[in-house]
């Protein structure tokens, strides 16, 4: 039988490469956005997403060893699984509507979730609700950049 962390592990890897869901036409769109002067660490971003992926699962990995197979540990699971859907979701949705207002949406609706499964996972385990913190710092710099984007760039809310 496979070792839960692996199961974790690799779902986590298959919904975050959906991220990769983009058509190549959508990508010259998102290129010549403005973006504001303080951004300059973006190409740092997606390694700041691999640390935050690792720290998620790692996060579902320890909660799943507290009560493995409960209801409620499965519960949980679909609600780490929701708040990668909605992250993962971002660029190619961003992208594809051409729309910086769904991005900020959905990076909110992540925040959110994201806060919601911190505060459900804590009682579970204190270490994999601490896993989440670097979700929780970095998701709203990320829905705050792409709001200011707007504001740079009317023509693309």
């Amino acid at each position: 039988m496979l070792q839960n962390w692996l199961i974790i592990n690799a779902v986590t890897l298959l919904v975050a490469l959906g991220s990769f869901l983009i058509r190549p036409r959508d990508i010259p769109w998102a290129t010549h956005l403005d973006r504001p002067k303080w951004l300059f660490f973006e190409p740092a971003i997606p390694l700041i997403w691999m640390v935050i992926f690792v720290c998620g699962a790692t996060s579902a990995t320890l909660v799943w060893q507290q009560e493995p197979n409960s209801l409620k540990t499965w519960l949980l699971m679909a609600v780490y699984l929701l708040v990668e859907l909605v992250t993962v979701a971002y660029i190619p949705a961003t992208l594809r509507l051409r729309s910086l207002t769904v991005g900020t949406v959905l990076g909110a609706s992540g925040l959110i979730l994201g806060l919601i499964l911190t505060l459900l996972v804590w009682p579970t385990s204190g270490w994999a609700a601490l896993l989440l913190v670097p979700y929780l710092l970095w998701s709203p710099l990320g829905t705050y950049t792409t709001k200011r984007m707007i504001k740079l760039n009317p023509d693309a809310a």
